[in-house]
């Protein structure tokens, strides 16, 4: 029996990379899991697989967060399967790279739709079935850079430093409820990257990392693992980093 046996994930944006490693390890535990996808079907299904091979229940749901018809539909479809949803983790990101004097109100609002707006709606989608199982764990993911400042990236910090907000109100209102809310903040993590034309200037290495080393996606999902299970009980409206030493916040 694993930690989190017969539980349900929803973990956005887990088709690659630290959404996939956290479904996996979610998986590994018990727990049957939603895997979402923007566009990458056969990417979701892959991950679905993997899951399945752990011997857990796994939906693959194409969705773009940045639309809450698209959102209600996948929580809708994850309820119809599964019957609740007890825990969900808001990976998905998108981190484009533009001065702040050239960002069009196009690119503030694609970067805050996809953030800080897909967190909203998945989380406003699951958080009265929460409430009524008196049982949730949520997680949000921001970064090194939004608390450290990152040149051409302020946009992507505003939007990212919102989810620290919101969770610290959850955590507060919804405590009562037996529903924790954290977020995780990663440092610099050796991931693929969807667009590396945004990091050309500045690719993400061990550079000043105090430790030596990037980090890997699967400990930010032990990370995950930790807040939503037991293990975790004392801890909500918390920000945990996991940069190898490289900044102190």
């Amino acid at each position: 029996m694993g930690r989190l046996q017969d539980k349900v994930a929803l973990v956005t944006g887990s088709g690659r990379n630290i959404g996939r490693a956290t479904i996996l390890r979610l998986a590994a535990e018990g727990c049957n899991v939603v895997v979402n996808a923007r566009s990458n079907q056969a990417e979701a299904d892959a991950v679905a697989d993997e899951a399945r091979s752990l011997g857990v229940k796994a939906l693959p749901i194409l969705a773009d967060v940045a639309s809450k018809e698209q959102v209600d539909t996948m929580i809708n479809m994850a309820l119809s399967e599964f019957g609740r949803i007890d825990i969900l983790i808001n990976n998905a990101a998108v981190r484009p790279h533009k001065p702040f004097t050239e960002l069009s109100l196009e690119d503030w609002e694609a970067v805050r739709g996809v953030v800080l707006d897909g967190a909203y709606y998945a989380t406003r989608a699951v958080i009265e079935s929460m409430v009524d199982n008196n049982f949730g764990r949520i997680i949000f993911f921001t970064g090194e850079g939004a608390f450290r400042g990152s040149a051409t990236r302020a946009h992507v910090s505003a939007a990212k430093m919102g989810l620290v907000g919101l969770a610290r109100g959850l955590a507060s209102e919804f405590a009562g409820n037996n529903i924790r809310v954290n977020v995780v903040s990663p440092g610099s993590i050796d991931t693929s990257r969807a667009n590396p034309e945004w990091y050309a200037n500045s690719p993400p290495s061990a550079s000043g990392v105090p430790m030596g080393r990037q980090g890997h996606a699967d400990e930010i999902a032990a990370t995950c693992l930790f807040l939503v299970t037991d293990d975790g009980g004392y801890i909500t409206g918390q920000t945990i980093h996991v940069n190898g030493g490289d900044g102190y916040y």
